[in-house]
């Protein structure tokens, strides 16, 4: 499974496989405590009617998910990786032209 995903992404060393890794895990951590400073500034809580809840989730969390993610992947040297991964990402959702 290792060797598929390198070959997928076309990568080579394992330290860049595991690196690439704890990008993935950092950014969604870092997205989950951004989230709760967020919705507390707007009043968001748990007793918010979900149908608010969830729009505003797609709509703040997931800029600021793609933002984290390209922040640490400068940070450990993987811009190149994350910056193709994001523009395949989007294609399939047609953010991109």
């Amino acid at each position: 499974m290792i060797n598929r995903l390198k070959n997928k992404w076309k990568i080579t060393s394992n330290w860049q496989f595991l690196v690439i890794l704890f990008i993935f895990s950092i950014t969604g951590s870092s997205t989950l405590i951004a989230r709760r400073y967020i919705f507390e500034w707007m009043g968001i809580s748990a007793e918010t009617n979900l149908w608010v809840t969830i729009p505003l989730y797609l709509l703040i969390i997931f800029p600021v998910y793609q933002l984290l993610f390209l922040f640490f992947g400068a940070i450990f040297g993987q811009f190149r990786f994350v910056w193709e991964f994001e523009k395949k990402m989007l294609s399939r959702f047609n953010c991109r032209r």
